[in-house]
C-alpha cells in the first residue's frame, strides 16, 4: 500500500518543488542578459539550500550539525558560482557597487564550504595590495584545490613542496583558521622544526580569529563565540570544555606523549631547519623518527596529515612518507619549481610581492648545483654518490671555430609511459665531443617520433644509432624513411644492448666527463633549450648511492660513449660529404 504522505510534507514538497521552478525561469532570464533578477535568484537559491535540512544542536562553542539534502545543496551552490560569474562581470562593465555587494554575499554562502571562497570573503575588506591570496590566487590554486580534497575525505595524507617564501605557511595559517572554526570540536596539532617558529604561527591565528581585526573569518561562523588562547603553551581553543584543544602546537622533540593530540588535522611545516642537518643522514634519520613518535603517534580518529615545508634532502619526512605512499590514491605529493620548463619565474605575483625571473636566476648563481634543486625546485637529490657532478662537467659558449670532424648522435628510446625518450648531438672536434642539442622527451609516441626526425633534419648528423629494442628497431626504420623524403643524408643503425645499465652507466661516465662538453648555464635561457636544460638536470642529479627517478639520460650518454669509441676503435675516418 502506497503510503500516504501528510499535510506538512505535501507543503514542504510543493514549496521544494516551487522553488526549482522558479529557479529555473530566472536562470533563463538570466540567460538572456535581464541581470535585474541576479539578487532575487540568489536568495531563491538560499532558499533551496535549507529545504529539507535538519539540525542537530550541539553544545555551546560547538557548530551546530546541518545535514543538506545533497541535490539541494548541490543545485544552490553550483548556481551560486554562476550568480558570482553574472556579478563580477556586471562590475568590470559598469563598476556597479551594488552587484560588488552580491559578489561579497556569494562569496560568503559558499565560505562554510570551499575554502577558495572562504580566504577571499576572509580578505574581501582589506585594501587590495595587502590582501594575501587574491594576487597570488593563480599560483596557489592547486594547492588550495588539493587542501579542500583533504577537507573532503578524498585524501589522508597531502605534502607539498614550494620555493621558500612563496606564501606556503601563511596559507596553512588560513587552512588552519578554517579548519579550526568549521570543526572546534576536533583538535589539530601543529608541529615544525622549533617553536620559534610555531610562535609566529600561533601569533598569526590569534589576529586572524580575533572578531575585531580585519579579516571576516568570524562572520562565516557567527555561531563561534568562545575564544580562549593560552600563550605559554601555544593554545587555542574554540570549543569549551575538552581536554585537547582545537588548535595546539609543539615542535618536534618536545616531547608530546599526553600533552597534545591530534583528531582533525596533523600539520607539519619546515620540519628541516637548515642545510647542515640535511647534511647529516644521523641528523635526518633522528627528525623522522621524532616526527613519528612526537607527532604522528599523536593523531587519533580519522585525522588528515597535512605536510608543508621546501626539500632539502630526499630522505627528509616529505621523502621517506612519499617512498612509502606514492601509489597511495589517498595520498597526494604537489611540488613547484621557483623556475618552470622554460626557465621563467612561476612566483612573480602583482603588487612586487613574488620573486622575479632575475632574482631566482640570482640565486641560481650564487647556490651550489644540488642546494639549488632541492632548496628552490623541490627537486632534493643525494650529494653523496652522484655519478655527474655539475662542477666536474666541462663547458662551452660556444663551438670550436672550422667544421666538425662529425656529427653524431645516439637515441635512448622511450618504452614506457615514465620514461624518456633521449637523444643527444655530438659535434666532434678530433677528440672532443660538443653536445650541441637533444632530444629529451616523454610525450606520446607521434610526439616524440617528429621531434626526432626534426632534429636530425636540424643538424642533419652523419650517424644516428637507436636502442635496438622492441620498440627502438621499428622507430629507428621510420625515422630513416621519413629524413629521407626530407632529403636529410643521415645514416640511421640501430644496436641491441644487453649490458647491465647500471654498470654500463657507472664504467662509461669517465670517457664522458673528460671528452664530452655541455653548454653553458648562461646560454640555456628561454623555451628553446628547455629540453638542454632537463637533460643536464637528470644528468647531474644521477647517483650511484640512492634510488634515482629517471635513468635515462645516463644511459644515453654511455651508448653515446660506447659509440663514438667503437667508431674510433675501429680506426674508421668519418670525412666530409661530397654533397
Amino acid at each position: 500500500m502506497a503510503k500516504t504522505l501528510t499535510k506538512s510534507q505535501r507543503e514542504k514538497y510543493k514549496k521544494q518543488s516551487d522553488d526549482m521552478r522558479l529557479a529555473v525561469k530566472l536562470h533563463q532570464l538570466l540567460l538572456s542578459g535581464e541581470m535585474e533578477v541576479l539578487p532575487d535568484f540568489f536568495e531563491l537559491l538560499r532558499n533551496i539550500e535549507k529545504n529539507d535540512m535538519e539540525v542537530i544542536s550541539r553544545p555551546e562553542g560547538e557548530n551546530d550539525i546541518k545535514i543538506f539534502a545533497p541535490e539541494n545543496f548541490k543545485f544552490a551552490h553550483d548556481f551560486n558560482k554562476k550568480v558570482r560569474k553574472w556579478c563580477a562581470e556586471e562590475v568590470r562593465k559598469y563598476g556597479s557597487h551594488k552587484m560588488l555587494e552580491l559578489y561579497e554575499r556569494t562569496l560568503l554562502f559558499d565560505a562554510p564550504y570551499d575554502f577558495d571562497c572562504a580566504i577571499r570573503y576572509a580578505e574581501f575588506r582589506r585594501d587590495p595590495q595587502k590582501r594575501f591570496y587574491e594576487p597570488r590566487r593563480k599560483q596557489l590554486l592547486p594547492i588550495v584545490q588539493e587542501l579542500q580534497r583533504l577537507e573532503d575525505d578524498e585524501l589522508d595524507l597531502l605534502c607539498i613542496s614550494c620555493p621558500p617564501g612563496v606564501g606556503k605557511t601563511t596559507l596553512a595559517e588560513f587552512y588552519l583558521c578554517w579548519q579550526a572554526l568549521k570543526h572546534p570540536e576536533l583538535s589539530i596539532l601543529g608541529g615544525s622544526h622549533s617553536n620559534s617558529f610555531l610562535r609566529g604561527v600561533y601569533d598569526e591565528l590569534n589576529r586572524m580569529l580575533d572578531p575585531n581585526g580585519e579579516y571576516n573569518w568570524r562572520k562565516i561562523f557567527p555561531q563561534i563565540t568562545y575564544r580562549e588562547t593560552n600563550a605559554k603553551d601555544m593554545r587555542i581553543d574554540l570549543g569549551a570544555g575538552k581536554r585537547f584543544q582545537t588548535l595546539e602546537f609543539s615542535s618536534i622533540g618536545s616531547g608530546n606523549a599526553g600533552k597534545v593530540r591530534a583528531s582533525n588535522l596533523l600539520y607539519c611545516d619546515d620540519l628541516i631547519p637548515d642545510l647542515e642537518t640535511a647534511l647529516s643522514r644521523d641528523r635526518l634519520d633522528k627528525i623522522v623518527q621524532q616526527y613519528t613518535t612526537d607527532l604522528r603517534q599523536r593523531k587519533i580518529g580519522n585525522c588528515k596529515e597535512l605536510h608543508i615545508a621546501t626539500r632539502w634532502s630526499v630522505h627528509d619526512v616529505i621523502g621517506i612518507l612519499h617512498e612509502r605512499y606514492e601509489k597511495d590514491e589517498r595520498a597526494k605529493f604537489l611540488t613547484f619549481s621557483a623556475l618552470d620548463e622554460n626557465d621563467e619565474s612561476n612566483f612573480d605575483y602583482p603588487y612586487d610581492v613574488g620573486f622575479s625571473t632575475k632574482f631566482f636566476k640570482d640565486q641560481r648563481e650564487a647556490l651550489d648545483k644540488a642546494t639549488w634543486e632541492a632548496l628552490y625546485q623541490n627537486n632534493p637529490i643525494e650529494r653523496e654518490g652522484l655519478l655527474y657532478p655539475i662542477d666536474e662537467l666541462k663547458r662551452y659558449l660556444e663551438l670550436p671555430s672550422g667544421e666538425p670532424d662529425a656529427i653524431l648522435g645516439v637515441c635512448d628510446t622511450k618504452t614506457t609511459g615514465a620514461d624518456y625518450c633521449v637523444m643527444p648531438i655530438a659535434y666532434q672536434f678530433g677528440d672532443d665531443f660538443f653536445i650541441e642539442d637533444c632530444v629529451c622527451e616523454n610525450y606520446a609516441p607521434d610526439i616524440v617520433e617528429n621531434s626526432l626526425v626534426n632534429k636530425i633534419v636540424e643538424h642533419n648528423p652523419h650517424i644516428v644509432q637507436f636502442e635496438s629494442n622492441v620498440a627502438g628497431g621499428k622507430l629507428a626504420q621510420v625515422v630513416q624513411e621519413r629524413v629521407k623524403k626530407r632529403e636529410c643524408k643521415s645514416k640511421i643503425t640501430s644496436k641491441w644492448t644487453q649490458a647491465n645499465k647500471e654498470t654500463k652507466i657507472q664504467v662509461e661516465s669517465p670517457f664522458i666527463k673528460q671528452h664530452c662538453y655541455f653548454k653553458d648555464d648562461s646560454i640555456l635561457d628561454g623555451e628553446k633549450n628547455k629540453e638542454y636544460r632537463s637533460m643536464l638536470q637528470m644528468l647531474t642529479t644521477y647517483t650511484m648511492a640512492g634510488k634515482n627517478k629517471h635513468d635515462d639520460v645516463p644511459d644515453a650518454f654511455a651508448q653515446l660513449s660506447i659509440f663514438v669509441q667503437g667508431i674510433n676503435g675501429n680506426k674508421v675516418k668519418i670525412v666530409k660529404r661530397p654533397f
